[in-house]
């Protein structure tokens, strides 16, 4: 770095003769003219490219077939002419390459790195949305992407490999094992909460299959493909299986202290949907209280959606070692009552057939095990307490639903018969 004035002009004075010696150099110049000719060119090939294929103009409906390949093309086209101009650049530093009197292409190659950097990039906004996969993407993606362009990547691989992290025999655990179970394990597991998606979905839509089967295929179509993923993985890494041994003795221990509660739920999943004591679409009353439907049963938790919307993840233990309900194990008939009171005034005797008639004329209403009754239930401070019991088919919104339904029907019921409902009555003296 220059310390004075004359410093700083001599080192000007530098780059102005290498730039007027570049200038002179047919060889600067032919590489300067093939990245113009590559920006130039870009954009007009993906207009055309654009214009003639019809995948990249418009954007896929949603009924269309290959939904997702579609997608994924029509998003390309919104980088093509990056990836267009990164091709250019590299045929364009080949032909310099092959012309004896030529032979260079530093400049070429360093504009290809800026092309490339700038290709990754979008590549990346477009397709990772998640804002920590897209950071950690850019900050790995970018500087292999550059490492490979600027023909580093053997350099990078052969250190990887000498650099030993576990030795294992002859198949040593090294940091390009590390990188490429990184990369590999990524790229399958990704592919398989893909297949795991889809293969459930398709598997859970045959109707000719019980629920609690299909719930049980499902997850056993789950544990195959992602155990045959994980020795994929194992293999692409170059993992010999016989030395996981080592690897699996070292999980089993963290299982045996700190992973233990995800195994016993993972364990407890699998019994759940064995044993069917809870399956998808049962209505359930956990142990504090709280209650909805079964939505899913996962490995390691049951999801249960309450009556207002709201999901509750219940480790699976809960359903093997704890007492709950479950209101459509067996028989979704659910019996409801309404409670309600009358004055002391009322004919009890003619109550029933005033209010059972009414209460009949319900839709949802059963007659099966037993018809709705009255009963007497106790002698109130202000009136009479009594009950209808009713059975209904199914949990409809909880018990609320069809409780409402009837509470309705008595009021209406009791107001239409002049039938009385007390206040709440108190008796003051004064004593003096």
């Amino acid at each position: 770095m220059p310390t004075n004035v004359e410093d700083f002009q001599a080192m000007l004075a530098a780059w102005a003769d290498q730039i007027v010696t570049w200038a002179q150099s047919p060889v600067f110049l032919a590489q300067l003219a093939a990245v113009i000719a590559a920006v130039i060119l870009a954009p007009l090939l993906a207009g055309f490219i654009k214009k003639r294929v019809p995948l990249f103009r418009a954007t896929p409906a949603e009924d269309a077939k290959y939904l997702k390949l579609r997608q994924i093309i029509f998003k390309v086209g919104g980088f093509l002419r990056a990836i267009l101009l990164v091709v250019l650049l590299a045929i364009f530093a080949s032909i310099l390459k092959s012309v004896p009197s030529l032979g260079q292409d530093w400049l070429v190659k360093l504009a290809q790195s800026l092309a490339v950097v700038f290709l990754v990039y979008r590549a990346i906004k477009v397709f990772i949305t998640d804002p920590l996969y897209s950071k950690l993407a850019i900050w790995t993606l970018i500087p292999l992407a550059l490492i490979f362009v600027l023909g580093y990547f053997n350099l990078l691989t052969d250190f990887l490999d000498r650099t030993v992290l576990l030795p294992m025999g002859d198949s040593p655990i090294t940091a390009m094992t590390v990188a490429k179970l990184g990369i590999f394990g990524s790229l399958f597991f990704w592919l398989g909460n893909l297949s795991n998606s889809k293969g459930q979905s398709a598997i859970r839509s045959q109707e000719s299959l019980d629920v609690g089967v299909r719930e049980i295929v499902a997850k056993l179509f789950q544990i195959v493909l992602f155990g045959v993923i994980f020795f994929l993985v194992m293999g692409a890494a170059g993992i010999p299986l016989s030395g996981l041994v080592v690897v699996f003795s070292a999980l089993g221990l963290g299982i045996g202290f700190g992973l233990q509660p995800i195994a016993a739920n993972f364990i407890s999943g699998l019994i759940i949907l064995f044993d069917r004591s809870v399956k998808v679409g049962d209505f359930v009353v956990l142990p504090d209280g709280q209650q909805g439907f079964v939505e899913a049963i996962n490995m390691r938790s049951t999801t249960v959606e309450t009556a207002d919307g709201k999901d509750i993840m219940v480790p699976n233990t809960k359903f093997t070692e704890e007492a709950y309900e479950n209101w459509t194990h067996k028989d979704p008939s659910q019996r409801y009552e309404v409670e309600f009171t009358v004055s002391y005034d009322t004919d009890l005797d003619s109550l029933e057939g005033i209010l059972i008639p009414e209460i009949m004329k319900y839709p949802k209403l059963l007659t099966e095990p037993e018809l709705p009754d009255l009963e007497f239930r106790s002698f109130g401070d202000s009136g009479i307490n009594m009950a209808i019991e009713f059975w209904c088919d199914g949990v409809d919104d909880g018990a609320n639903k069809f409780t409402s339904d009837i509470g309705f029907i008595i009021w209406r019921t009791l107001k239409a018969n002049k039938i009385e409902i007390p206040f709440p009555q108190r008796v003051v003296r004064n004593i003096k």
